[in-house]
C-alpha cells in the first residue's frame, strides 16, 4: 500500500518539536562559510541518531543515503546548506546567536533542520518505498566559489547519480503554511566586477596638469549602462549595478586611481559571456579615450538557476495535494543568486520557496538582515512537504 499524505503529516507533526529544537541549536551556533565544522558534526550526530550514516565531503559538507526497497530503482537528492552570514543578530530570543557577529540570517538553519526532519521520516518509512534518497548537506552557499561547486567536483552527483534534485529555501515575503514554485529560469547568475581606473593625480585646482580618474569613472559608470539598455535583449533579464566607488583623494586632491566594484546578473549563459567581453572592451576604450587606462577583472560567479519543468511539475502537484492548491503560489523571476544553480545545470532539479512570514507576530524581516527570523510552524510544513515531494519524485 502506498504511503499516504496523512501518514506523512502525522509524522511531521509528531517530530515538529524536535525539528524546532534542531533548528534552534543550529541557529544559536552559526558558523561562516567553509567553517561549518561544528555544524557538520552536529548534523552527522543527528543523522546517526536516526540510523543514517553520513560521509564527509568538501571538508565541511556531508552526504548520506536513505535506501528504500529496491534501492537501485531510482535515486533523488535533497539539498540543505549549512553556513551563516557575518551579521550581528538583533533578535532577543532564547536561541539568539552565541557567536558574536555571525548569524543564520538567510534561513540555512531552517534548510538543514528541514532536511534532517525529512530524513527522519523517510528513514522510518524506508521499507515502504522504492529507491534511494541522497541527502546533501553542503557548506559555503554564501561565499564564492559556492559549496555546491565543490560538492559536485567531489562527486556528490555520482555513486549513485540522482535522477532529480530538490532544494527548499525560506521566503519571508510569503506567509507560513504557503509555498511558491516557478518552472524554467528562476534566479540569475551573479558575477563580480572589479575595475581600477588609472589616471594622473595632482592638485584639484590645476586639472590641466592631471588625468582625472574620478571624471573618467563617472563617465564609465554611466556608459556601462548601455550594455544593458542597448545590447541586452529586452526579453532577457539583465542587471548591471555598481555599489562601491573608492577615490582616495580630497577636496583639493585628484587621486591617481579610482576603484569601482559591481555586479552583473542575467539568465542566459551565452549572453553572460558576451556581456563580459562588451563590458571589458567599453571600459578599456573609454578610459583610453580620456587619457587614462584601466584594469578590469570580472569574477565568474554562480550560474543562473533553472527549474526543470517535469521535476517542478511533480513537486508542485505534490505541494498542492499536501497543502491545498490555495497555499501554492506562482513565483516571479528573481535576480538574486543561489549556488543551487550549479546543481540545476547538471541534473533536473526544482528549487522552491517555503513561506516563513507571520505579520501578527511581527515576523516580517527579510533575509540578510539582523532581525530575520521565522514562524517556526513553517518547519512542520517544510519537513512534511519535502518528504512527500521526495516520495512523489521517486515514483515519477
Amino acid at each position: 500500500m502506498p504511503i499516504s499524505i496523512d501518514k506523512i503529516k502525522e509524522l511531521a507533526k509528531a517530530y515538529a518539536p524536535d525539528t524546532v529544537q534542531v533548528r534552534r541549536h543550529i541557529h544559536a551556533n552559526p558558523e561562516l562559510s567553509f567553517e561549518e565544522y561544528n555544524t557538520a558534526a552536529y548534523v552527522k550526530q543527528v543523522l546517526e541518531s536516526y540510523g543514517v550514516e553520513a560521509q564527509p565531503m568538501a571538508n565541511t559538507g556531508l552526504v548520506a543515503l536513505i535506501k528504500g526497497k529496491n534501492p537501485e530503482k531510482k535515486t533523488i537528492a535533497l539539498r540543505a546548506d549549512m553556513d551563516a552570514l557575518p551579521i550581528v543578530e538583533a533578535n532577543e530570543v532564547a536561541y539568539k546567536s552565541k557567536n558574536e557577529g555571525v548569524m543564520h540570517a538567510c534561513g540555512h538553519d531552517v534548510h538543514t533542520a528541514s532536511v534532517l526532519g525529512t530524513a527522519r521520516i523517510l528513514q522510518e518509512l524506508r521499507e515502504e518505498f522504492e529507491g534511494t534518497v541522497k541527502l546533501v548537506f553542503q557548506p559555503g552557499e554564501e561565499k564564492f566559489p559556492g559549496g555546491a561547486s565543490l560538492m559536485i567536483k567531489e562527486g556528490v552527483l555520482q555513486n549513485p547519480a540522482p535522477a532529480s534534485m530538490i532544494g527548499q529555501h525560506v521566503f519571508p515575503m510569503l506567509a507560513a503554511g504557503k509555498v511558491g514554485f516557478r518552472s524554467g529560469m528562476y534566479m540569475a547568475s551573479a558575477d563580480e566586477i572589479y575595475i581600477t581606473v588609472k589616471g594622473k593625480g595632482g592638485h584639484a585646482a590645476m586639472p590641466e596638469m592631471n588625468i582625472d580618474p574620478v571624471l573618467i569613472s563617472a563617465h564609465l559608470i554611466v556608459a556601462l549602462q548601455q550594455i544593458v539598455s542597448r545590447h541586452a535583449s529586452p526579453k532577457m533579464p539583465t542587471v548591471l549595478s555598481f555599489g562601491k566607488v573608492e577615490a582616495k583623494g580630497a577636496t583639493n586632491v585628484i587621486p591617481n586611481e579610482v576603484k569601482i566594484e559591481g555586479t552583473f546578473r542575467t539568465m542566459n549563459e551565452v549572453w553572460r559571456k558576451e556581456a563580459h567581453q562588451k563590458i571589458k572592451k567599453l571600459a578599456e576604450s573609454l578610459c583610453e579615450s580620456m587619457g587614462g587606462s584601466c584594469d578590469i577583472d570580472i569574477k565568474f560567479g554562480y550560474p543562473f538557476l533553472q527549474n526543470d519543468p517535469e521535476v517542478t511539475g511533480i513537486a508542485r502537484a505534490a505541494a498542492e495535494a499536501y497543502l491545498g492548491a490555495e497555499n501554492v503560489v506562482d513565483l516571479d523571476l528573481w535576480m538574486g543568486a543561489e549556488d543551487f544553480a550549479y546543481y540545476t545545470q547538471q541534473v533536473p532539479a526544482c528549487f522552491y520557496r517555503l513561506g516563513t512570514r507571520n505579520e501578527a507576530h511581527g515576523i516580517i524581516s527579510g533575509v540578510h538582515t539582523p532581525t530575520f527570523d521565522i514562524d517556526e510552524t513553517a518547519l512542520e510544513t517544510g519537513v512534511g512537504l519535502m518528504a512527500w515531494v521526495a516520495l512523489q519524485e521517486l515514483e515519477g
